[in-house]
């Protein structure tokens, strides 16, 4: 007797999944979806590089900080999404991979809104995304079985809607309103998720939202290994005298190596108790993204200073990885450590940041930050240890 594979609707009713549903994973087409997010990030990565080696730090992180949001907001717009209304039918492949195409329009237009400003193709690969996840808020309007998540589904497709045409007229803006038109159109954009919900929570289930992050956090930590791999391998090729850049090398493999341990050392999912707590852990990821992907840059940055490529001065390039780095241990230490953990580790990440920001004033600043994020790692290993033994009256 043959088994007859289980056919996939071509559509069906968008219910809530249940938030303790057992052994939810992550799907392939959310690992698909964020392989293609990253080609954005890359390209992000890639032009924060470009500027910071050319000294042009004014225009490059305001740059990088306003189209990695707008990865980072589809991305996670997407995410909390899935979790809860993840149908695998046909439509809801065929939208998601709608989003994927705006992804990679929006990653086209990286290059020309850091060179030139123009962030028009930004603008329509990322209102392409949005409309995508406004067909699929629609369906939630019309099919799910409670009221008050039809009536939240509502909310977010009219909110995004209104927002998105938002995006487009910002285009047409003189230049001197630009930046505050991109702050309002940012800030309504933050505050869709909590005016939408106020009517009914949308489920959500925390092991999967966690592995999401975490998944994405490998690959974005994943990407900077790459940058920094691109730009030994380049210097290694042109130049003979390799001791700096190995240092280089293996420092800032140490780096990412500690910041991989870092945030996957205790698990995340027992931390998203409530929707408010879940959205600011949720939300601040941004800057663990972001500075993740801007180690990266800030590594390349290093490569090309000792290969006399970089217009930066020494102590800008130890602060163009440095800076990131403490951004990424504050980040963790406010999320991860500082609500739920007590003792030695609570005082070790900030006191590691700032070690981390002293390191560009020392001879060798990406080895120095390389020590002060491995005895962070070392600081939390013992710290898990003792409280892994047992206490005396216990034994």
């Amino acid at each position: 007797m043959t088994h007859t594979p289980a056919k996939r609707p071509w559509y069906r009713p968008m219910v809530a999944r249940q938030p303790d549903e057992p052994h939810r994973a992550s799907t392939p087409l959310e690992l698909f979806f964020d392989l293609c997010f990253v080609v954005a990030v890359a390209q992000a990565a890639a032009q924060l590089h470009h500027d910071v080696a050319e000294d042009h730090l004014l225009h490059a992180v305001p740059s990088y900080l306003m189209v990695f949001f707008a990865i980072w907001w589809a991305w996670m717009n997407f995410t909390w999404f899935a979790s809860a209304y993840d149908t695998d039918d046909d439509v809801y492949r065929i939208t998601t991979l709608v989003q994927i195409t705006g992804a990679l329009v929006l990653a086209a237009g990286v290059p020309r809104a850091f060179a030139d400003a123009d962030f028009t193709v930004i603008t329509i690969g990322y209102v392409i995304m949005r409309l995508a996840l406004v067909a699929q808020w629609l369906r939630v309007a019309r099919t799910d079985l409670h009221p008050g998540r039809r009536a939240c589904g509502r909310r977010y497709a009219i909110a995004i809607t209104i927002i998105q045409v938002g995006w487009v007229l910002r285009l047409a803006l003189p230049d001197s309103l630009l930046v505050p038109g991109l702050l309002v159109l940012v800030l309504a954009e933050i505050a869709v998720p909590i005016w939408a919900e106020r009517v009914a929570e949308t489920t959500w289930h925390p092991e999967h939202i966690a592995e999401r992050y975490g998944l994405f956090t490998i690959i974005v930590l994943g990407e900077s290994i790459l940058a920094a791999s691109v730009a030994l391998q380049s210097a290694v090729d042109e130049h003979e005298e390799l001791g700096g850049l190995l240092w280089i090398g293996g420092a800032g493999v140490v780096i990412v190596f500690a910041m991989w341990w870092l945030y996957f050392d205790r698990p995340a999912s027992g931390l998203l108790t409530s929707m408010r707590v879940s959205l600011f852990w949720g939300y601040g990821h941004y800057l663990i993204f972001s500075s993740a992907a801007a180690v990266g840059a800030g590594l390349a940055v290093a490569v090309d200073h000792e290969t006399h490529k970089a217009h930066l001065g020494g102590v800008g390039v130890g602060y163009a990885v440095a800076v990131p780095v403490a951004v990424y241990l504050l980040s963790v230490w406010v999320l991860h450590i500082r609500p739920h953990q007590q003792g030695l580790i609570v005082v070790a990440y900030p006191v590691a940041a700032a070690l981390t920001l002293l390191a560009p004033l020392t001879p060798a600043p990406v080895p120095a930050v390389a020590v002060a994020v491995a005895a962070l790692v070392a600081v939390t290993v013992v710290a898990a240890h003792l409280e892994s033994r047992p206490s005396a009256g216990t034994r």
